[in-house]
């Protein structure tokens, strides 16, 4: 899987109710998820993420309640990766059923910028800082969440 894109940049402990406020969960279409993405940080966002970007982020990324919206609202909005340092572990999880790929890779998060174009080879294990010409190995997915990633998602890889 090539991932390439412009980094929006975060701290730690973005919660999931700043990824997607439970005030927009009437409606859980995934265009609807996608127009309120991160608006509690950064109100901007979902006028300038275009299809492909990254998000890199710090410690315990989606903390906070284990509705899927979350991940779901990222990977509408056009988000391709999502780095941190690490992740709440049903984000984690509700992030690889969905199909929207994620690493935990401490020494990209130190090191990319917001802005950034980043681009990844997540089979390899590899991220690539663009911009400045830096490259981080990242733990490769193993070949069943990689084909879980590929067909976009568990149910659709349970389907095919």
């Amino acid at each position: 899987m090539q991932i390439k894109g412009k980094v929006f940049k975060y701290g730690d402990n973005v919660d999931t109710d700043v990824i997607i406020p439970a005030r927009y969960l009437n409606d859980s279409s995934e265009k609807a998820l996608a127009s309120h993405c991160m608006e509690d940080i950064d109100a901007d966002f979902v006028n300038k993420v275009q299809q492909g970007d990254v998000i890199v982020a710090g410690d315990n990324f989606g903390c906070g309640s284990s509705r899927e919206h979350a991940p779901l609202a990222i990977k509408a909005s056009g988000v391709s990766l999502v780095i941190a340092n690490s992740f709440a572990r049903i984000f984690y999880r509700n992030s690889i059923n969905i199909g929207l790929p994620i690493s935990e890779c401490p020494a990209a998060v130190a090191a990319i910028s917001a802005g950034d174009i980043v681009s990844a080879d997540l089979e390899k294990g590899i991220i690539y800082d663009e911009t400045t010409g830096e490259k981080f190995p990242t733990e490769p997915f193993p070949p069943f969440i990689q084909n879980i990633i590929d067909k976009g998602g568990l149910l659709k890889s349970l389907k095919s």
